[in-house]
Order: structure tokens, then sequence, then C-alpha cells
């Protein structure tokens, strides 16, 4: 079991990758509603769910006016980044149970499921050696997505002129 310490310190990675990555929406916004970063800003702030501004994202480039190439380049990203949104949202949203040692031995998710009959919440899920490793590679993807955006970002001039 690992060490409270290596899962907080990966939780804190987590945040800090998703929170930068998730910052340069602003600029695709910006991008895709060719208006100033200033007006961009304002429509990242007033969205305020990540899940909100994902859908926005995707559904200006999926407009006729954006050209294939900005298409493709941005829902590309998009799905990566809602593909790494699960393990974002579980770690900020879960209980942990922690072992006799004050380790945290396992996750609960803060989640309902509900069927006909029963009410269920809090899928268990121990943390182990197995789930570090998803937690890495997790945070691993979101720069390569972060490193994809400012290709992105880099490649248009009005971009980078914001």
């Amino acid at each position: 079991m690992p060490a409270m310490s290596d899962v907080l310190l990966r939780v804190g990675r987590l945040n800090y990758v998703w929170t930068n990555t998730e910052s340069l929406l602003i600029y695709i916004i910006a991008h895709l509603l060719k208006v100033e970063k200033e007006a961009a800003v304002v429509v990242f702030l007033t969205l305020n769910t990540t899940r909100a501004r994902i859908d926005l994202v995707e559904r200006l480039a999926k407009l006729h006016s954006t050209p294939a190439a900005d298409r493709k380049a941005v829902l590309s990203a998009m799905a990566r980044l809602k593909k790494e949104s699960k393990m974002r949202n579980k770690y900020n949203h879960c209980i942990y149970s922690f072992d006799e040692k004050g380790e945290i031995s396992s996750t609960q998710l803060m989640r309902l499921v509900e069927d006909d009959k029963e009410i269920r919440y809090g899928k268990i899920e121990q943390m182990d050696d197995r789930e570090m490793d998803l937690l890495e590679k997790s945070i691993a993807e979101i720069v390569e997505i972060s490193k994809a955006l400012w290709a992105f970002i880099h490649a248009s001039p009005r971009i980078l002129s914001l």
C-alpha cells in the first residue's frame, strides 16, 4: 500500500496539470469564437464546470465555420481530456479510507447509483500500486494533452496574438 504522502503528492500533481491544461481552453474558446482573450475569459469563467467548458469547445469545433483541421485537432484533444476527467473527478469527489497505520487504503466514490429496487453509493476501490500507476499514467496523459493544445495554439497566429 502506498504511503499517504505519495498518494497526496500524485493527487496534487493531477490537479495541477489538470488546472493548467483546462485553462488553455480559454485560448481555444477565443479562437473558435473569434473573440479577444478577455471575452473568452468571461465565457470560460461563466461556465463553472469542466464538463460545460468541454461541451462548449466541442460544439464550437463542430460548427461549419470551423476549418476541418481545427475541428479534428480540437475534438481529438477534447476526447482525450474527457477520458482523463474520470480520474480527476474520482480523486476530487471521493472519500478516502484509512488503514490502522493511518495510510490511505481505498477510495469511495461519492456518487449514487439507483435502479428500481435500491439505491447504492460509493464504489470502493483499493489504493494500491496498480492505482498509483493509473494515477501516474493519467498525469502523463494530461501533460501530453496540454502539449497538443499548446502546439495547436502556436500553429495559429491569431491565437498567439491574443
